[in-house]
Formats: structure tokens, C-alpha cells, sequence
């Protein structure tokens, strides 16, 4: 019995990827503008068990459906757009921007005779900083604020088998703020922390949690709580210095 995920080298995800783009020209040619891999392989980084993850662009008058599905020994992903809808895509900014910028920076071009993906991959960091800024206090209020109300309602209420989700969920929040302040993207979700704790500008206590919760330390939970207390005094007085106010100082209506 074979067990799935399946390995896979490099060669044989690009030997798959060269079946699904001629399939795709042969059947839907007059339609498609632009084919392209991102994800791992688009960078290169790809490892055994890496999904193949595929860019197919169309004109804006004809749509076509995306597929993700499971294949012989690959788990493949086709994501279709038309181009208006591509260049949208890339100039997207919310709270996922510091993980979805690369899908359209890092992209194998397979057929792009209107060199679209060069114009694309530009896209994502032209994004105004004052949009980033907004995002990141529309993210605060939306999630962190939320989750540190959670975490001490459940240190409170003495559920402290809650704390690791909680340190979890805080410090994956925090690290896309830093994503956004600094205007870098990570290299694939997987590295989200790695490339948050290269980053310039980060708010302080975040290390240390993301090196807690990587470290798999969160049995001692009193410290683990006081840890996202510091990263939330942190990530209030970042906000600060960085000129966002999420909090208003009067009702909205």
C-alpha cells in the first residue's frame, strides 16, 4: 500500500508540470495569455513532498475553472484568472499580502509570450505604505486584539491547556504585522518565523514567544502566559512608534 504524500524529485514535479501545460494549450489555447509555476518550485526550493502549484492567466472574456486535486504521485493546484483579475490579484493588500506577495514574484514562466508575469511580479511591492499601515490596524483589531482577549480570559479562568493555541495563534498574527511594516514578503509559509525574526523592525517580546512556541516549551504555562503579555506590550508600544492608532476615541456613529 502506498502512503501519501508521495516523494518526488525536482524532475519528475517538472515533467508533470510540462504534461498539465500542454494539455491545458492543447484544449484551451485561444484562451490562455500566460502559464506559470509559483509556490517552491517557482523559487527553486522545492523538496520531495512539495505540491505543484500553477498560474494559468485568460482573457478577460473567457473563464476558466481551477482544479486541486491529487493525481498519480502529485498533489497539483491550477489557479485560473482572467487578466484583469491577475492584476488585482497582485495589488491585493490584507492581512495574507506578507505571504501571497511571492506567489506573484517568485513565478516559473512556462508560456508568456506578453511577458505578463514580468509585469506582475512588480505589482505586490508598488503597494502604497499608507494601505499596509491600514491593514495592520484593521489586522490588530480583528485578530490579536482578540486573541490576547482570549488568552487572558482563559488564564483567568484557569484553562491554561488553551495558552500554547493561544501563544500559537499570537505570534502567527504578530508576524504577518511584521511582514506588513517592513514591506517584505516571507519565502514560503513555512519560513513565516524564520523571515519574520530576520526582519528589521519587529515589536519587542516577539522573539522570544516564536522561539517558545518553535522550541515546543509551552509546558510551563505561567511563563508561556507572561510571554504573550510581553508581546502584547510590545506590539502596543510598536504601533505607537509607528504612528497607528487602532483604538477610537469616540463611537463610529
Amino acid at each position: 500500500m502506498v502512503v501519501y504524500p508521495v516523494c518526488t524529485t525536482r524532475e519528475e514535479k517538472l515533467a508533470m508540470i510540462e504534461v498539465l501545460k500542454n494539455r491545458l494549450l492543447a484544449k484551451h489555447k485561444h484562451a490562455i495569455m500566460a502559464i506559470g509555476v509559483y509556490g517552491s518550485i517557482g523559487q527553486g526550493t522545492d523538496g520531495h513532498y512539495s505540491d505543484i502549484e500553477m498560474h494559468v492567466i485568460t482573457q478577460n472574456s473567457i473563464r476558466l475553472d481551477s482544479y486541486e486535486f491529487i493525481y498519480d504521485k502529485f498533489k497539483i493546484e491550477i489557479s485560473t484568472a482572467t487578466l484583469d483579475e491577475a492584476y488585482i490579484k497582485a495589488k491585493q493588500v490584507d492581512d495574507m499580502w506578507p505571504i501571497k506577495a511571492g506567489v506573484f514574484i517568485h513565478v516559473l514562466s512556462l508560456y508568456d509570450p506578453h511577458h505578463i508575469f514580468e509585469e506582475l511580479k512588480l505589482l505586490p511591492l508598488q503597494v502604497p505604505e499608507v494601505e499596509l499601515r491600514e491593514v495592520m490596524k484593521q489586522f490588530m483589531i480583528w485578530e490579536s486584539y482578540e486573541t490576547m482577549g482570549k488568552i487572558r480570559n482563559n488564564w483567568e479562568n484557569g484553562n491554561v491547556g488553551y495558552l500554547a493555541i493561544g501563544a500559537k495563534d499570537l505570534s502567527w498574527q504578530t508576524a504577518k504585522l511584521i511582514g506588513l511594516a517592513n514591506k517584505q514578503y516571507f519565502r514560503t509559509r513555512a519560513k513565516t518565523f524564520q523571515d519574520s525574526l530576520a526582519m528589521k523592525d519587529k515589536p519587542a517580546g516577539y522573539e522570544e514567544l516564536v522561539m517558545c512556541v518553535l522550541e515546543g516549551n509551552e509546558a510551563d504555562k505561567e511563563k508561556v502566559y507572561v510571554l504573550c503579555e510581553r508581546l502584547w506590550s510590545g506590539l502596543n508600544e510598536w504601533f505607537e512608534r509607528l504612528g497607528i492608532k487602532y483604538k477610537s476615541d469616540e463611537l463610529p456613529f
